[in-house]
């Protein structure tokens, strides 16, 4: 469900209205199982979302009732253990931003199998990727890296992964 305001406007309680805008940090929970497929091409894929507005492109999380409504964008926090990595991939409708808030993540830009261009992004430092430009992520660090997610969409189409990513053809099934 979008964000909406028939409560505002229609003089609802102000308070419950308020309350139901914020996403306070002690009420969210890393989830491990929403990325949990890739790990069949490798456990080096094994890493977290932390959902605070729409629930992204990976999964289907409408029954969550923590996260906040996307009116169009999605925002999440990702959580890259040491040598964690997330794969290569394209969002073909949509522009996607990493801002790093701990640890150091080294991004690729791809394009095609033989030429990437790598630049490591530290703490409050910020890429931002548009729509059909391929890329990816490592954590190359000796701690765990957390790094924001902002998709300029309420909900985004999955991804897809070129013939040279490890999650070619890696399924959720």
């Amino acid at each position: 469900m979008p964000l909406t305001t028939t409560a505002y406007d229609g003089n609802g309680d102000l308070a419950a209205y308020t309350d139901s805008l914020i996403a306070t940090r002690a009420s969210r929970e890393p989830d491990w199982d929403t990325l949990a497929f890739q790990e069949k091409a490798g456990p080096q894929f094994r890493r977290a979302q932390i959902r605070y507005v729409g629930s992204g492109a990976t999964g289907n999380h409408e029954g969550d009732n923590h996260i906040l409504a996307s009116g169009g964008f999605t925002f999440s926090n990702m959580l890259l253990p040491p040598g964690a990595e997330g794969p290569a991939h394209t969002h073909h409708d949509v522009e996607e931003a990493f801002f790093v808030l701990e640890g150091e993540v080294r991004v690729g830009v791809h394009r095609g199998p033989d030429e990437t261009e790598y630049r490591t992004l530290g703490y409050r430092d910020m890429i931002v990727v548009p729509a059909g430009v391929t890329r990816s992520l490592k954590n190359e660090g000796e701690t765990d890296a957390l790094f924001c997610v902002i998709i300029g969409t309420q909900k985004p189409q999955v991804p897809s992964y070129p013939e040279y990513s490890p999650l070619y053809g890696v399924t959720r099934d």
